[in-house]
């Protein structure tokens, strides 16, 4: 039976989230605790990379991060966004979220169905003009690069963010009994292992968003028993809800 469930990410700042509606329905309690911090660059490190953001006329979105780093990267370098910049993001969720820094139009905002870069790469393609700038964390693997390079789009990739390990306190870690964990990174996954080399999953449900988490879980070594984005399931929350439904 789940009853307490770690979602590796911070509390939902609003009231009307999906996980508490979860909480209620399936008689469970979820616990917010990221494994990891995101630290922005600051103007002069980013400045390191030499990279003029108008010089570009798309950014590319993969994460709310990227978001937030790229319009407060914006105000340090006291930077204006051009009305006219539009923005790919590989799920709505995301794309709904730059409302949080400029005017949401449908024609600067483009969004994938799925939350994979892949099908985002279509609507990409049909704005072949475009010079599209993808900021990054620190860890990142080449597949976005070699993606774009292979339909020949104009596009440059840079680090706009780092993740850090946010590290268990003894207190917490000596109260970690959770029946289910939930993870939205590699990053994540691996700082687990760092927190506690010694871990045993034993009866200890996982659940994972995106390939690139779900194979890392498989990496450590660990059993992977919920993935989401499903073409049933886009969002995590709707994953979940699911499967607690099928398993309490």
């Amino acid at each position: 039976m789940i009853k307490k469930i770690l979602i590796s990410q911070p509390q939902p700042s609003s009231e009307k989230s999906p996980y508490y509606d979860i909480e209620k329905e399936s008689n469970v309690k979820c616990v917010f605790r990221p494994f990891f911090k995101v630290e922005g660059l600051s103007a002069k490190e980013f400045r390191q990379q030499k990279i003029n953001i108008l010089d570009y006329t798309a950014v590319v979105f993969t994460s709310r991060h990227a978001i937030d780093n790229f319009f407060q990267l914006a105000k340090d370098l006291r930077i204006t966004i051009p009305e006219d910049m539009k923005y790919f993001c590989v799920i709505e969720t995301i794309a709904l979220y730059i409302q949080k820094y400029v005017q949401y139009r449908k024609r600067k905002v483009f969004y994938g169905e799925t939350g994979k870069i892949d099908d985002l790469i279509p609507t990409m393609v049909k704005h072949k003009t475009e010079k599209y700038l993808v900021p990054m964390s620190d860890v990142h693997n080449a597949h976005v690069t070699e993606l774009l390079d292979t339909k020949k789009l104009k596009h440059q990739e840079c680090v706009m963010y780092r993740t850090v390990s946010n590290d268990f306190s003894e207190e917490e870690a000596k109260a970690f009994d959770y029946d289910m964990l939930v993870f939205f990174s590699p990053t994540g996954v691996k700082a687990l292992k760092k927190n506690f080399p010694d871990f045993e999953q034993g009866d200890i449900r996982i659940g994972a968003f995106g390939p690139a988490t779900a194979q890392t879980v498989k990496d450590e070594g660990l059993r992977l028993d919920l993935e989401a984005p499903t073409k049933d399931y886009p969002s995590m929350t709707g994953a979940l809800r699911a499967y607690l439904k099928a398993n309490q």
